[in-house]
């Protein structure tokens, strides 16, 4: 698939929980080779529609799902193998606590679980994702170390090393820097920057965005289920801004600069 095209189409998606519709009518695309944000207060709907994105919804009895969501042109709803496609759509939960296993265990999960054994293809793997993960100076020495030893920040980019192992076709983060300091929001925010200029298409899905927002190259914004926003990247003003749609409310999602304004009064 070419450069720009799209990687993941979702068209009229709706979710239902007991016949309570939480999704509504949610259509966008994500672009190969861009980092896409999915921005949102609690409760916006942004974690019912990753439950969507890797299927986890088909184990909940009460849930109905309506509406397409393709990753290259495929129905993902269709795809037989869901462990298949969920190390096709790398998933990175906030808070990490890791697997209970070591740094090098952890990085080498995915690899070994696809039935790689060379000892030197799996140091070569581990090694260069936790490069790619920005981690690989810091934990080089103590790769027998487990994973949940390392502060909040570090566990944080070795899901994303883990995940990357997977050679994932998407990568998607959700709340990356929930629980993470500064200087390692930072370092995550730098290797972002690396994956996607080395052709990674990245989702960044998050209540606000931090030093994570000047890599957006276009973003949606979600209220009560519905798409609010949907256009260009935001510029650092609009990602500490505010939108307030009724008077004396305050729901934190980032104010971008769109024709729903006018709507509100430029509130």
């Amino acid at each position: 698939m070419s450069a720009g095209s799209k990687t993941i189409e979702v068209e009229d998606l709706r979710l239902a929980y007991a016949g309570r519709e939480v999704l509504h009518g949610i259509s966008f695309d994500i672009r190969r080779n861009e980092i896409f944000g999915i921005i949102g207060p609690a409760q916006s709907g942004k974690s019912s529609l990753l439950s969507c994105f890797n299927r986890t919804i088909d184990f909940n009895a009460d849930a109905a799902v309506s509406g397409t969501i393709r990753l290259d042109g495929e129905d993902i709803r269709r795809v037989r193998d869901i462990y298949g496609l969920r190390r096709k759509i790398g998933m990175v939960a906030p808070l990490p606590v890791g697997l209970p296993l070591s740094i090098y265990d952890n990085v080498a999960f995915a690899p070994r679980s696809s039935g790689l054994k060379s000892k030197a293809a799996l140091d070569a793997i581990v090694e260069r994702c936790l490069r790619q993960a920005a981690l690989w100076d810091e934990v080089k020495d103590r790769l027998k170390h487990l994973g949940t030893a390392l502060s909040g920040g570090q566990q944080q980019r070795l899901t994303i090393a883990r995940a990357l192992a997977g050679q994932p076709d998407l990568l998607v983060l959700d709340e990356p820097t929930a629980g993470v300091d500064l200087g390692n929001q930072r370092a995550l925010a730098d290797a972002l920057a690396t994956f996607k200029a080395r052709g990674a298409t990245i989702v960044l899905v998050a209540h606000e965005l931090g030093p994570m927002a000047p890599l957006i190259d276009r973003a949606v914004v979600m209220r009560d289920g519905r798409i609010a926003y949907d256009g260009p990247a935001l510029d650092e003003e609009d990602a500490h801004g505010h939108h307030h749609p009724l008077a004396g409310s305050h729901d934190h999602v980032p104010h971008v600069g769109s024709p729903l304004d006018e709507l509100d009064g430029g509130r």
